[in-house]
This record gives C-alpha cells, structure tokens and sequence, in this order.
C-alpha cells in the first residue's frame, strides 16, 4: 500500500491495494518465461474468464442436480441463459480441463473449450482467444497456469458480489500495461484517471459512449459509480443502472478484451470493432455522456481544463490534461456558466503506487470532483469509496490549485490553455522571520556550502594527482 511521508497508509483503492490478486499475478508471471507480455495476457485473461463463466456454470449445474426430482434439467441450456448465466458445453468445463492439464493435448483442449463457447453463446462468438495449441506456447506451462486458476474461485455467487474476477482481470490488465510499457496505454487506461472522469460527469443515466473504449475500463467504473451513490446524489435512491452503454476500438484483440471485460461483470453494451475515424459503427448515435482516452483534436471547444501530475499514464511519463465540454452552459440543471473556464492544476497530487506509476487517492478525486461540482452550481457531491454525499459547498478560486477565467482572461494569455498560467502559485505560509533576517542567513549557509565544496575539489585534485593523473 502507498503511504504518505510521515509513513501512515495513504487510502487509493484504485488498483494498488489490491488483496491477493498481486501474489496471483506474481505466480501467474513466473510462468511466463520468456513470452511477450503482449501476448502472455491473452493467455492468461483467456483463461480466467474461462474459468469464472464454468465456476458460475457448475454452481447452476449443481442446484439443477439437487432438483432433479422436481423435473431440474441439468444438460438445458435454457436453464442457464434464464439467469444470465453462459452455457458450457461438456468440453469446455473447467474440470475436464484441469483433470488434462498434465497431457500434451492441453493446448488443443483449451482451443476446443474457447470454440464450444462460442458455438453455444450468439454475445460471444469472435471474443474469445484460440491459439492456444500454436507450437510456440510451452504445454508445460500452459497445464501449471490452468492449476494456478483452478485454486480461486472467481464466478461462484459469493465471488460475483465481490467483483472478484472484476479485481483480478482489471489487476492483470494494470500489470500487463505497465510490463508493455507506452504499448500498454493502447488498451488500458489507469483507474484512478478513469474513476476521476466518471465522478466528473456523474453518468447516472442515459447513453454513455467511448469511441476508443480500449478495454471497457470507463464503461466499468460508470456502473460501479451508479452502485456507489446508489443512495443519493441525484439517483433517486435507484440501484438500478440506467444506463445504455456504446463503443468502438479499432484494435481486434483489444475489442476481445473489453467485451470480455463487460462479460464478465454482466453488462450489457454495443462494442463495435473498427477505426471510429473511418469508419464509425454507431453513426446515429445521440450520446449523453462521451468519455475517450486519448481526447480526439476539436475546433471549437468550451469547458474545463485539469492538469495530471505525470507518471498516471503508461504510455507516456508527462504530465496530461483531462478536458470537460458541455454542449450547453445554460442547460437550466446547473448555474449559467457562459463566458467561463474552470482551470485545476492537479500536477502535485497523487501518491506512487510503484517506482514509475502514480496514482490519485479516493481523496484527491473527491476533492478535484467537488471543486468542479461546486463551480457550475451541482448541490453536493460524494465520495467515491463510500457514496456518501457531501455538501458541494461555495465555489472559491484556490491559488495555485483551481482558477474561475473569462474570456477576456484567456485572450490576455494568447488563447494558451495551460492551467497553471491561471491557477498561479500556490500560496506561501509565512514562517514569522523577517525577509533580511533570512537573506542573511542564507547568505552565510551559502558561503559555508561555497568554502565546503572548494575544500571538496581541492581534495579530489590531490588524491588525483597522486595516482598520476594530476595537471
């Protein structure tokens, strides 16, 4: 878990503190050997959903069993799809797999099971990974990874409601992006960045779309937001998500990913495949929210800037900027904004969740979505941990944090959109001792530091000298 620098546990929950799915990563990883991350994660991920669709399918097989008597059919496919739940043709069952995983035919048996699958569920014929027998994957390790997965439960009831094979896949997928480095950022999006666009736009209802949705992360977190503030803030007390979900990724195996993504968590959505630029699979769609990674390039444009502190990404290490547009700034929901640009300069938050990612605390995204909610007029906001709601409170410029600019303000800057030239510096806390009192002091630090450093160099020139290497 991060910590702070006084050394308490710094609160993230998005994706870094995760349970046992960083140890599961670390034995799933040893057997990787020498495969291409890019590669390994269709495998693995493959395999997981593999396994949470039978583990939800046997624990249906076993109370049809238990009724029987009652005229249960435990081999009616229909019995299943009544309650959402995948059917699994007999080859396709994890148990016929684990009790091969030692056989040399395990790669073909896999392929066999993916096939069947697909055969037998219309949502997702072409979704599915299938090379699993190509000469180039180790059986070997093909058969230790299956034993690996068969030691968690990921799609029985009690794992469902705890999201657990959501935690594992989202995990593998942040791990895979960071092991692929700026490739990584092609299909994932880090959580905590995706968790702050979704409490932004607050998406409780209407038609949420992504047009370079990558691998379903900002559907995701809309529907865990909607379960989050299921009692308040603006939702009526509904847990119900209203909400009608719509894509595109022009990358295929990425398409596979994010509808399994969505599979796997039971949501329903229209994810096409192709390049949206040319050649756009929902060109009569009226969205009500779009959330994309990376922001497309406009024309026009009015709304709200935030600068990221760098490292959020992988695929790149420099600070970025979120944008939020409203087609209409006096839509009656909120306060007449017209004329107006909220800047927030985030660069200086966020904790490192490793040597080279940062990530923004539940905290930090409270305290980013609450400025915004309170400058165009929202009552409350809430947090994105607990759901509990929180008084909006009174919009205020913060130096050095969020800035309220016109126009004119922005045309005084030559039309630049850095946030920083807005927010200004943070303000200083007087430390009480006077200014020449100080330039005194740290004058003669100076020249102690200065006398240090000549006596420093005078040193390395004599032993320098002495090995021979002397002017």
């Amino acid at each position: 878990m991060a910590r702070t620098k006084n050394g308490d546990p710094k609160k993230i929950n998005n994706g870094a503190n995760v349970g046992y799915e960083a140890e599961l990563w670390q034995m799933a990883d040893a057997l990787r050997g020498s495969m291409d991350a890019a590669e390994y994660k269709h495998v693995v991920l493959g395999l997981i959903f593999l396994k949470y669709i039978s583990d939800a399918f046997e624990e249906q097989h076993a109370k049809l069993e238990a009724e029987k008597s009652q005229g249960a059919d435990t081999e009616d496919p229909d019995e299943y799809r009544a309650l959402n739940i995948f059917w699994v043709p007999p080859e396709a069952r994890w148990s016929h797999l684990k009790a091969q995983a030692k056989q040399p035919t395990i790669g073909q048996l896999v392929d066999d099971a993916m096939s069947g699958i697909e055969r037998d569920n219309v949502s997702l014929k072409g979704v599915l990974p299938k090379d699993y027998a190509r000469p180039a994957l180790d059986k070997q390790r093909l058969g230790q990874l299956i034993d690996l997965i068969s030691n968690i439960r990921v799609g029985d009831a009690e794992s469902r409601s705890k999201d657990v094979l959501g935690r594992i896949y989202e995990y593998f997928l942040s791990q895979f992006a960071s092991a692929e480095g700026k490739k990584g950022g092609e299909f994932y999006t880090p959580r905590s960045v995706v968790k702050l666009l979704v409490e932004m736009i607050e998406p409780y209802n209407g038609r949420v779309y992504d047009p370079c949705c990558g691998s379903s992360g900002m559907f995701v977190q809309s529907i865990e937001f909607i379960h989050a503030h299921k009692s308040g803030n603006g939702n009526g007390g509904k847990v119900k998500s209203d909400i009608s979900i719509y894509g595109q990724e022009s990358n295929y195996t990425t398409w596979r990913l994010a509808k399994m993504n969505l599979a796997l968590r039971g949501i329903d959505g229209q994810i096409g495949h192709g390049d949206t630029f040319h050649n756009d699979r929902h060109p009569d769609l009226k969205a009500d929210f779009i959330l994309a990674n990376p922001p497309f390039n406009i024309s026009d444009w009015g709304g709200d800037r935030i600068a990221l502190p760098g490292q959020l990404f992988y695929s790149t290490q420099i600070p970025a900027c979120l944008w939020f547009l409203t087609r209409d700034k006096k839509n009656h929901k909120y306060r007449d904004r017209r004329g107006e640009v909220l800047f927030i300069d985030a660069r200086k938050l966020g904790v490192m969740a490793d040597r080279t990612h940062r990530e923004l605390t539940d905290d930090e995204i409270t305290r980013i979505a609450q400025t915004y909610h309170a400058w165009r007029g929202s009552p409350s906001t809430s947090s994105p941990s607990t759901g509990e709601d929180r008084d909006g409170g009174e919009y205020r410029d913060v130096a050095g944090f969020c800035k309220s600019a016109t126009l004119d303000d922005i045309r005084k800057h030559g039309h630049v959109l850095t946030p920083g030239r807005y927010v200004g510096a943070e303000a200083q806390e007087d430390d009480g001792e006077p200014f020449e009192e100080k330039m005194q002091r740290l004058t003669a630090t100076l020249r102690e530091q200065q006398a240090a450093a000549t006596k420093l160099d005078a040193a390395i020139a004599a032993n320098l000298k002495g090995l021979g290497y002397g002017g």
